[in-house]
């Protein structure tokens, strides 16, 4: 069973949520070390024992405490500590308040993503459209609708493949999963899972697990 270290637990994002996503699984396919006071618990020494590190948080200490989670200087395990992992290797897969970063909030993130957030509308019903059939990540994985909060994101990098795009009536046409090769190693992003409902669907969980296999260089 592989380890992963899962980052979660901000402002807008209970850690509940995932903690109660991941439990439902049914594969065994991970144990899940979850962090939530990320600040005060990362070192490079910590992360570098894992090979995934799976993001669901902004920036924001934990739910209750909505002061940076970086900071310079105080803050152990920055960006650019993330990227050095990842290119030494390390796969890194965001999903969701992982993505919820700008330009303002934390620069930094923005660019090791390749991407910023824009908002999105209210809670609404969010079609999955596969724009890369032939994408590892997408084995299994056919259009599937979900309700959830639909990011809009703004691809800020140009190595980026797009495999999965999103849809709503009012948040338009948007990237939903995308993936970057950053030295030796591999960042996934997922747009997908504010919702617990989400995080227990089945497709969700597929889709999850492949991505963390590709980031892992298991596909």
């Amino acid at each position: 069973m592989e380890n992963v270290l899962v980052l979660c637990d901000d402002l807008w994002h209970p850690a509940e949520v995932i903690e109660k996503g991941i439990a439902a699984r049914q594969d065994q396919r991970f144990h899940f070390d979850i962090v939530k006071a990320a600040k005060d618990i990362l070192t490079p020494e910590r992360i570098a024992r894992y090979r995934l590190i799976v993001c669901c948080k902004s920036n924001s200490v934990i739910a209750a405490n909505n002061a940076p989670w970086f900071e310079p200087g105080v803050t152990e395990v920055c960006p650019a500590e993330f990227e050095a992992y990842i290119r030494a290797g390390g796969g890194f897969l965001a999903v969701h308040s992982g993505l919820a970063y700008t330009e303002e909030r934390c620069a930094d993130y923005v660019e090791l993503v390749g991407a910023a957030f824009r908002g999105h509308p209210p809670r609404c019903t969010v079609d999955l459209h596969v724009a890369k059939p032939e994408h590892p990540i997408l084995e299994g994985v056919q259009d599937f609708t979900i309700r959830d909060e639909h990011y809009q994101m703004e691809m800020l990098c140009e190595d980026a493949e797009v495999f999965l795009e999103s849809r709503s009536e009012r948040g338009g046409v948007q990237p939903a999963g995308y993936t970057r090769e950053m030295g030796a190693g591999r960042l996934c992003a997922l747009t997908p899972g504010h919702t617990l409902d989400v995080w227990e669907d089945a497709r969700f969980q597929r889709l999850f697990t492949n991505a963390a296999e590709w980031c892992m260089k298991e596909r």
